[in-house]
């Protein structure tokens, strides 16, 4: 082999490293961005969820006693469909939102490198 050929595969082996080191350090922080919005997802939904569990229940009782006598069952029953056709949105609003792909950033870039690399063959 000669010189020039060892140096050329040298330097392409650095470069593939060079770029491998960049995807990772993106992946890193996609990684560390993720985990930081997790926790403060998950914070804040379990302090919304419990909030609005005590108001809703609050609210319930109040209107259910409000209500006349005879109508108390049909007041509690409205009531826990309401609260049923809620809670059926939220998870069908929370399942759409959930639909992005994690990582998509480094997906993309791989995709773009290996493009990049076919398209020089």
């Amino acid at each position: 082999m000669s010189l020039g050929l060892v140096k050329s595969a040298q330097d392409l082996v650095a470069s593939a490293l060079g770029l491998a080191r960049t995807r990772l350090d993106l992946l890193s922080t996609e990684v560390q961005e993720l985990l930081a919005r997790l926790v403060l997802l998950m914070i804040a939904s379990v302090a919304a969820i419990l909030l609005a569990a005590l108001a809703f229940g609050f609210a319930a009782v109040a209107v259910v006693m409000a209500a006349p006598a005879d109508y108390r069952v049909w007041v509690a029953a409205g009531l826990a469909l309401l609260f049923l056709a809620a809670a059926l949105f939220i998870a069908w609003q929370l399942r759409r939102d959930t639909k992005e792909r994690p990582f998509a950033a480094s997906i993309a870039e791989l995709e773009r490198d290996l493009a990049a690399l076919k398209s020089r063959e």
